[in-house]
């Protein structure tokens, strides 16, 4: 038998976080990620058995490699020849997490699609830690380029996509997201009001559920203590560390000072809505009325679904709650 006389013991790393969010995503010392909250991803269908709408995916960017899943309502006699609104759809997840791929964004916009007879194109915009904010946000609007891009012919755009030119009305390209991706539509929204979209194309409408906008002193009913702490703060520092003015920045503090003037947003209508348990409910009512009473020239519409938690209608889309949001989402869709 071998002698082990000499032999030290190895020095094993113990495999430590080293940055996270709660509950949300953790990011560990030998370099893997984990993200709880994730849910299962799943392919498209060619038929969605519960409404008919047909689902796939695509590439609409090559360098950098993004992709999309576009959601086609069921073509009838109705509207088999009809030009269909565009509803250019941004998931949510605290920018780190979940995908558009995902199985309750795919049934969620199923839903969508069938009731506001609506063709959805979901962005899969890529996330920290991998990508940290303004990725995302640049990724939300490449989207859209790519999108507006078919309003014209025009042979120097590469990715072209039948679904949009033979079905998408461009006089009637909305934009909508949850939670972060509400986020994203705000600063969607604010860029094309300063930006030429191809085309001349513009935002017809902007929907926000349950945005998630936050700052460094509390308003309304929040605490006046811990809100540095809170996941809300955790969560925008993870994603964009380099923020100028950290939790201030206009991106997640619209009425910050010296934040951009809200009567730029590039839209003619917003539905923006909340729920009564919601965290985030104080600063989206501060966040209408901040819009109403800016120079901004188009309508912007409330609705609240009270003793509801944060994004209560994404988990659960059958209970009856539930689909009174969505029924108000697809009115305004249908506009």
């Amino acid at each position: 038998m071998a002698s082990t006389e000499g032999i030290t013991s190895l020095n094993i790393k113990k495999k430590e976080i080293v940055s996270q969010v709660p509950s949300f995503i953790y990011v560990y010392s030998d370099g893997s990620v984990e993200r709880p909250r994730d849910y299962p991803r799943i392919p498209p269908s060619p038929k969605d058995p519960a409404t008919g709408v047909s689902s796939k995916d695509v590439v609409f960017s090559n360098d950098p490699h993004l992709s999309a899943r576009l959601f086609l309502p069921k073509l009838t006699q109705s509207n088999h020849n009809q030009k269909l609104s565009i509803l250019v759809y941004f998931h949510g997840g605290a920018f780190c997490c979940e995908s558009a791929f995902a199985a309750h964004h795919h049934k969620y916009c199923n839903i969508i699609a069938s009731q506001g007879n609506v063709l959805i194109v979901s962005i899969e915009y890529r996330k920290a830690p991998q990508h940290f904010l303004p990725t995302g946000y640049d990724d939300c609007w490449a989207g859209l380029y790519w999108v507006a891009s078919h309003a014209t012919e025009n042979p120097t755009i590469t990715n072209r996509e039948p679904w949009l030119i033979n079905h998408g009305n461009f006089n009637k390209i909305f934009i909508g997201g949850d939670s972060s991706g509400g986020n994203n539509v705000h600063n969607i929204a604010m860029r094309a009001g300063v930006e030429t979209l191809p085309g001349g194309v513009k935002l017809y409408g902007a929907y926000l559920n349950h945005p998630y906008f936050w700052g460094s002193k509390p308003i309304g009913s929040e605490s006046v203590t811990g809100l540095e702490e809170s996941l809300a703060s955790l969560g925008w520092k993870f994603a964009y560390p380099d923020a100028p003015g950290g939790i201030d920045n206009p991106m997640i503090n619209p009425l910050a000072p010296g934040a951009p003037s809200l009567a730029t947003l590039g839209c003619s209508k917003m539905l923006v809505t909340f729920a009564g348990k919601d965290p985030f409910r104080d600063r989206t009512v501060l966040y209408c009325e901040a819009v109403k009473e800016s120079e901004w020239e188009g309508e912007v519409q409330l609705f609240e679904q009270e003793e509801e938690e944060h994004v209560y209608y994404m988990f659960d889309p059958e209970t009856e709650q539930a689909k009174r949001l969505i029924k108000v989402v697809a009115d305004f869709l249908h506009q």
